[in-house]
């Protein structure tokens, strides 16, 4: 079989002679401003001018805010009110809406009006980071999602025409990211890479030539699975285009150890220009997230608290570094009661096939609100918490909500567990700043 080299797709995107190609990188408006670099890698900084107004901005390290078709699980636009500091960048998936294309092409506004989304940007991803598709459907040609009604195959033209319709702010280039299971033949992790140039090159000649799409920004796709000189490779090449920023994919949790995944990630960030955002798919976990920092990412999907709310848990781990809890991410330390027997050191048993409600991937992050032990336990899920859930009930009221199938539980523990996971990230940026991220270590991985 001939493969066409990705270089050769579209060689204008490489060449000096090509103004609209170059008139398009250096029309991105989008900015990463570092205001500080720790140990060589940690990046604390601010991206700015975001949206098409430019007029909205995004602290990093920081996350996007998880959404169902531009709507947070179990929460309406009200109650998502109570919260504060949510990221001004919200992550909807063609997963979940490729299937509404007709409908979203009838109403001709975009996802954002569509879903009466207010004052945010819009972040398109190819796939839902909190539902493990299943693998052996790319081709040279092709990439599947999957929506409820099933598989939906997609082309390039008919991704595009997706994000014509879905008009966002920007969007994650088509990619051929299965090549993080851990069999991966080396011959498959380079196709993977090849594929995701070559889509790449062929979604910038279509944006670059839509209307539609101007003020748009794209991010490319590293792929490379758990091969150093691939990731490498792939870093290097995407880099070379006009992209935005940079999709770290093929490292979710359950595809390797967190040793591999940062020596990776070191090792291509190091292939990346320092003033465009790196986003990483598919970790959310505290401690891996600390570990990514490190390595030098600067974004992240904020999938993992809905995940814990799907197991009937509440977020509750230490990560306050100063004295005043209101310095400290809002929440000074909690007191961790684990189920030793089924959670140890932090480790998710996750094969990226099984059911995110499954109590097996549960983390000693969390705790199960659905023992018995919480039945007459009538603290907040964490003290000191400023957030409705666990200023207005207890753990006991939780209980009971879970045990009698209520739909309040998913309403209460969502809006709890997003509050700790983002003031989680407010405290990680504070202990950068302050120096202080080895303290903030200590406290998000201490067992008591």
């Amino acid at each position: 079989m001939t493969r066409i080299s990705p270089a050769s797709v579209l060689p204008s995107f490489l060449s000096d002679s090509d103004t609209f190609g170059a008139a398009r990188m250096a029309g991105s408006r989008m900015k990463l401003e570092l205001s500080r670099v720790v140990q060589g890698r940690g990046r604390l900084g601010v991206l700015k001018e975001l949206g098409k107004t430019g007029q909205c901005s995004l602290e990093v390290p920081g996350c996007l805010l998880h959404t169902h078709l531009g709507t947070v699980p179990h929460l309406t636009q009200e109650t998502r009110g109570t919260l504060s500091n949510l990221p001004s960048v919200t992550q909807v998936s063609l997963s979940n809406i490729a299937e509404h294309q007709e409908v979203l092409e009838e109403f001709k506004d975009g996802v954002t009006k569509f879903a009466g989304l207010r004052d945010t940007v819009l972040y398109c991803s190819l796939h839902d980071p909190a539902t493990p598709c299943p693998t052996g459907y790319t081709t040279n040609k092709t990439v599947s999602v999957w929506g409820s009604g099933g598989r939906i195959e997609l082309t390039v033209a008919k991704f595009m025409a997706l994000q014509k319709t879905v008009q966002p702010d920007w969007y994650q280039s088509m990619a051929d990211g299965e090549t993080w299971l851990n069999n991966t033949s080396r011959k498959r992790v380079r196709k993977s890479v090849d594929r995701t140039l070559a889509h790449l090159d062929e979604c910038l000649l279509v944006h670059q030539q839509s209307q539609e799409l101007e003020g748009v920004e794209v991010f490319g796709v590293v792929e490379g699975g758990d091969i150093l000189e691939e990731r490498v490779r792939s870093g290097r090449e995407t880099a070379k285009r006009p992209v935005a920023g940079f999709c770290l994919d093929g490292l979710q949790t359950g595809s390797m150890d967190q040793a591999l995944r940062t020596q990776l990630i070191t090792a291509v960030t190091k292939e990346l220009p320092e003033d465009k955002p790196r986003l990483l798919q598919g970790v959310g976990r505290p401690d891996e997230v600390l570990a990514c920092v490190e390595a030098g990412v600067d974004l992240f999907e904020s999938f993992f608290p809905f995940q814990v709310t799907e197991r009937g848990c509440a977020l509750s781990f230490s990560f306050g570094i100063s004295l005043d809890p209101e310095l400290a991410g809002r929440a000074p330390p909690a007191v961790l009661e684990l189920d030793e027997a089924r959670v140890t050191s932090g480790e998710m048993q996750q094969n990226g096939d099984l059911n995110p409600e499954d109590q097996s991937l549960m983390t000693s992050f969390e705790i199960d609100l659905k023992d018995q032990r919480y039945k007459d336990d009538f603290r907040p899920l964490v003290e000191g918490c400023v957030c409705y859930c666990c200023q207005n009930h207890q753990r006991a009221y939780l209980h009971h909500l879970l045990v009698t199938n209520e739909l309040l539980a998913g309403v209460l523990l969502m809006i709890h567990n997003t509050a700790h996971y983002h003031a989680f990230f407010s405290a990680l940026r504070e202990a950068l700043a302050n120096d202080k991220l080895d303290v903030l270590k200590r406290r998000v991985l201490e067992r008591d």
